[in-house]
Parts: structure tokens; C-alpha cells; sequence
């Protein structure tokens, strides 16, 4: 029902956003990354009030036999990956939006890659097994899933990362069903030096 909100920001907390558009005023739930990415952007005067710059959130229109609420996120990958965690039996938007908060895109794209269940269960209320299946949902559809580049898988320094870095992102798209040849040949032309950058990098390439 509703893709994005584009409009003035006039309330910021970490865990809601008002948005007003055209006079009416949108209460989203966000996760603290879109917080953070909107504190950046200069929503929040010093004082601690809100600018009322304009902003853009994409959205979820979540709609229960309860309630009705909408989810704001700061790029569509995080709106994305809500949605995908979701979609799992037993996962809920809270659950979602306390991954999406503990976990950048990218960290939770090369934490499934991996199958590094520790790092999604470290978000508050996520269980092992809770991650594990997670894991296990969103392995092929994050492999096969072309996400919107959005810039986050480039980075300002041109060093090269060292060799344990380029390792781990080859044997995390092996994981994800890609040929060892493949997945070098991605990781070669990937840009970024941390291994969620390369990862993310390598599979805008491969999709």
C-alpha cells in the first residue's frame, strides 16, 4: 500500500519517526540503523527536537486482526530484508526490527552467508535456534535476491584488504552455492575491505 514516505520529519526517537505528509502525520516503527542514518542527515536540532527536514523512509504496511502499523526504513535493502524476516514462521516485525537493529544489511547478509548464527542471536530477544532457522529460510533467497545498490557496499579507502579478509568472503559465497571460481573471480572485482563490503559487493556482481 505504501513504498515510501517522502516528507518532513517531526518527530525522532530510536524505535518511531513521524513523518508529515501533506499535513498528515505517518508514526513508523524504524530499527536504531535508520535512527542513526537519519540523526547523520541532520533530522535532530541540538536540543534534541526534530529539524522538520524532508526525508525519505520506505515502508511496510503491516496489518493485524489488532492493529494497523507502518515500518520506516532508511534504505529499501533494510525494508528488503524486513520483509524476508517476516516472511519466517515465528518471526515477527518486533523480532525483525531488533535484527535489522542489531545488524547492518550487509552484516546480516555475510552473517547468513556464513551461517554465523551467534551474530544474529546476539540481537535482543533472538534465540540460537530462532537464528539457525534464519539462516536456513534466507540462504537461497539471499543468494538469489537482487538487492538495490545503495552505495553501502563502497568505501572512501582504496587499500586492498588483507588476504584472511578476501578467505572469508570467498568461502561465504561458496556457502551460498557458488563455484569456488566463481567466487574468487567475484571477490576480485569487489569493492570494500571489510568482509560484509566485499560480500555484498561480490554479489551485486554475480546477480
Amino acid at each position: 500500500m505504501f513504498y515510501y514516505l517522502n516528507g518532513t520529519a517531526t518527530l525522532l526517537t530510536p524505535e518511531k519517526a513521524v513523518i508529515d505528509c501533506g499535513g498528515v502525520g505517518y508514526l513508523l516503527s524504524i530499527t536504531t540503523k535508520t535512527y542513526d542514518a537519519l540523526v547523520n542527515e541532520g533530522v535532530l536540532k541540538p536540543d534534541g527536537n526534530a529539524s522538520e527536514i524532508v526525508v525519505k523512509l520506505f515502508t511496510y504496511y503491516h496489518v493485524r486482526e489488532d492493529a494497523q502499523e507502518l515500518y520506516g526504513f532508511y534504505t529499501e535493502n533494510e525494508c528488503t530484508i524486513f520483509k524476508m524476516l517476516i516472511s519466517i514462521s515465528g518471526i515477527g516485525p518486533k523480532a525483525a526490527l531488533s535484527i535489522l537493529s542489531s545488524l547492518s544489511v550487509d552484516a546480516f547478509i555475510s552473517a547468513v552467508a556464513s551461517q554465523d548464527a551467534k551474530s544474529i542471536a546476539s540481537a535482543q530477544g533472538i534465540g540460537l535456534k530462532s537464528a539457525q532457522k534464519i539462516i536456513l529460510e534466507l540462504k537461497d533467497k539471499l543468494s538469489s535476491f537482487s538487492f538495490t545498490y545503495d552505495g553501502s557496499d563502497r568505501t572512501d579507502s582504496e587499500t586492498v584488504p588483507d588476504t584472511d579478509v578476501i578467505k572469508e568472503a570467498i568461502n561465504a559465497l561458496s556457502v551460498l552455492g557458488y563455484s569456488r571460481q566463481e567466487a574468487t573471480k567475484a571477490v576480485k572485482n569487489a569493492k570494500g575491505n571489510t568482509v560484509e563490503d566485499i560480500i555484498r559487493s561480490a554479489l551485486a556482481g554475480l546477480m
